[in-house]
């Protein structure tokens, strides 16, 4: 394949969301990449308040990041031109190429509504980004053996498939083959499975190659006949049963969609080092952005992570982190709709641990004056941290590093709102006073030895004989996790098959299902 002048592909449909595409996707990228394959992923649009920033500050969707990763390659923005930053139900800021270019209606992007005030957006329809998705994906073919495509939803979303430039309308573009994930969990996947393709044009419907189930639990001869049928039905096959494996939901895209109450996350790797555990609870914040900043936290032995929406819940919580969000304000109202604003007051009065990160942080100051986000105008902050929030029209898109507790420490920055610190002591790029902490950085706490050193301080304000593990890497966790998505693509999915999917494309002769698109 390294010979190839144009690189093959491959495009990784689903018949929902969340059946899996994000992480077959990255472990096929993994198994590539281990074969010696020069591999990149792709995502023309991604909807996710999960982002990440690249070496050429450029803003595209964590998981894009993470199957870079898994790529062993670095992440640019080609590999996610079109990102959708939910704002409410009905709107979103619209991030091409890696910078904001506007905030737009679902009608305005879907349909023919023009944006709202600010840069234009093409004319505001989405069919006009095709020609800049295909570009990229062009652009990474040229340099790139193989380039792995994630879709978004389902391709069979038959509302949205004239203005389609994720799933079929990128398929058609590149003539790529596309394999279709099913998740088995959920029960009537064959149905899925055979809906989807029925649902097509034929057109598209030539590039359906076949199908891969997920999450399968129990024996495989048992499904066997049906996957027989189906491909009687279809005259298509699938291309392998992946079983259920835990703890593979690394980088989830969706803080707007996923409710996360109640949730925990805890490391599976090891019993904790000291005599306690430590207890963290995440406020779960309206329009929560980056809430995978907490995973490192939660990869530590003896750090139980749970995700709160009420004030109860923080009465035995070593550490509460308010996370970022897309909604500063909406989030700060919210806090104190929910009595939780009242209950952080009384933490920071005992000398309980708090950490704010990013538009948490910016909820922790004395003032936002927010004529951007919400244009709610000045409002006051909790006034934990002698610090004034001011909201630019330019998004600040960095990759700061430096030193904090002795350590260093790397993170991302991704906000509008420009906090000007006015007392504490420094840390990072905000502030601390007591026991509360906040900075804009993201990421921070993947930093083991910083890592370390702050869950030293929360245990010590905690009153808790809690000891970080000292070997704890998070780095290493997440290439482990990444080998195990790799894993299974090498011993459960016809890799053979796949293969030739990507450098021979669709087969030919693939039969059509009727009825076909209405």
């Amino acid at each position: 394949m390294s010979g190839a002048k144009r690189g093959g592909g491959l495009l990784v449909a689903g018949t929902t969301s969340d059946a899996g595409k994000s992480v077959v996707t990255a472990g096929i990228c993994r198994w590539l990449a281990r074969q010696g394959v020069k591999v990149a992923p792709f995502k023309a649009q991604n909807m996710s308040l999960n982002s990440f920033v690249t070496l050429e500050g450029a803003e595209i969707g964590r998981a894009q990041a993470m199957q870079a990763q898994a790529a062993r390659v670095e992440p640019t923005a080609l590999m996610n031109p079109v990102l959708l930053k939910p704002g409410s139900d009905r709107s979103s800021q619209v991030v091409l190429l890696g910078k904001p270019v506007g905030e737009m209606s679902a009608r305005g992007f879907f349909g023919s509504e023009g944006s709202s005030p600010g840069k234009p957006l093409h004319g505001g329809r989405q069919e006009q980004l095709l020609g800049i998705v295909t570009d990229c994906l062009e652009q990474l073919r040229g340099t790139y053996d193989a380039v792995i495509c994630e879709g978004a939803g389902s391709p069979a979303e038959i509302n949205l498939r004239r203005t389609d430039i994720v799933n079929m309308g990128i398929a058609r573009a590149a003539r790529f083959p596309v394999v279709v994930v099913g998740d088995i969990d959920r029960g009537g996947v064959f149905a899925s499975f055979f809906g989807t393709t029925a649902l097509l044009s034929p057109e598209d419907q030539a590039l359906i190659a076949g199908y891969m189930v997920n999450k399968f639990r129990g024996d495989v001869s048992l499904l066997e006949p049906g996957m027989e049928m189906l491909r009687g039905l279809t005259g298509r096959a699938t291309y392998g049963v992946l079983p259920f494996r835990h703890g593979l939901g690394i980088d989830e895209e969706d803080g707007l969609r996923v409710s996360l109450r109640g949730a925990v996350r805890e490391s599976v790797v090891a019993p904790p080092v000291g005599a306690d555990v430590l207890r963290v609870a995440v406020c779960a914040v309206p329009l929560m952005s980056n809430f995978t900043d907490v995973d490192a936290l939660a990869a530590e032995p003896g750090v139980v992570v749970r995700f709160v929406d009420r004030a109860e819940e923080l009465a035995d919580a070593d550490l509460v982190v308010v996370p970022g969000t897309r909604g500063t304000v909406k989030a700060l109202q919210w806090l104190r709709e929910r009595g939780l604003a009242d209950a952080l007051l009384r933490r920071a009065a005992e000398g309980r641990p708090v950490l704010g990160i990013c538009g948490g942080f910016q909820v922790l100051g004395e003032r936002i004056s927010d004529e951007v986000e919400s244009r709610a105008g000045e409002v006051d902050g909790l006034g934990l941290l002698p610090v004034r929030v001011r909201f630019e029209r330019e998004k600040t898109l960095a990759r700061p590093s430096g030193t904090a507790l002795g350590e260093e420490v790397t993170g991302y920055e991704i906000h509008h709102g420009v906090a000007e610190v006015l007392g504490g002591e420094a840390f990072l790029d905000g502030c601390r006073v007591g026991s509360v902490w906040g900075t804009h950085w993201h990421g921070s706490l993947e930093s083991d030895g910083f890592r370390r050193a702050f869950l030293r301080e929360v245990a010590a304000a905690a009153g808790r004989a809690f000891v970080p593990a000292p070997d704890t890497s998070f780095g290493a966790l997440r290439e482990e996790q990444l080998d195990l998505l790799g894993d299974l693509i090498e011993e459960h999915a016809d890799t053979d098959a796949l293969l030739r999917l990507i450098e021979d494309g669709a087969p030919a002769g693939l039969p059509f299902l009727p009825p076909g698109a209405p």
